[in-house]
């Protein structure tokens, strides 16, 4: 039994949720997140307790694996709605930088040409020297952009080059030793 799907989602008093169907609309002031759920589970707004409710329609297995799923997104965009993702990048390396153009972030991380990543609708994105940093309403479009920032140029252990995540601890290697003749 799901334990994590059980548990009610409470909501702030300026949170605004309607379930149509299978869609679920969280909004709050002028965000507003939608997600459609699965048929295995159902969902429901409990006016009283002021709490959103997800409950299986069957025992099958794939409605077990749905239901804490379910949940775990719905509280997702509540907390998205309310105070929002953010993540934060830093760019080791010399003379590497990046900069906003538009809807698209410019990367010069040490390869010939600049690299572009699109900047999905929803999130902002801010650069200050070496740091960037990612926000917006939608947990799973915050992280993704700022994986597809990493994948541009990943942390290597020899130098410490590449971009990685602020909280992300590189282990350093040992390069190769010189002067050793036999």
């Amino acid at each position: 039994m799901s334990r994590i799907g059980k548990k009610p989602i409470p909501l702030p008093a300026a949170v605004k949720v309607a379930v149509n169907n299978r869609q679920v609309s969280v909004s709050a002031g002028s965000n507003n997140l939608s997600y459609t759920h699965r048929p295995e589970v159902s969902v429901k707004v409990d006016d009283q307790a002021k709490a959103v409710v997800v409950e299986r329609v069957e025992e099958s297995r794939k409605a077990k694996a749905m239901h804490g799923l379910t949940r775990a997104l719905i509280a997702n965009m509540v907390t998205g709605v309310t105070t929002g993702f953010s993540r934060e990048l830093d760019i080791n390396g010399v003379g590497w930088g990046a900069n906003v153009q538009g809807n698209k972030i410019a990367l010069n991380v040490g390869y010939a040409d600049t690299r572009y990543v699109a900047i999905p609708a929803g999130v902002q994105v801010e650069v200050q020297g070496a740091r960037i940093k990612i926000k917006g309403a939608d947990k799973q479009a915050v992280g993704q952009i700022a994986a597809k920032i990493r994948a541009q140029r990943p942390p290597e252990p020899y130098n410490a080059k590449g971009i990685k995540y602020v909280e992300e601890r590189i282990i350093r290697k040992q390069g190769k030793a010189f002067g050793g003749g036999a």
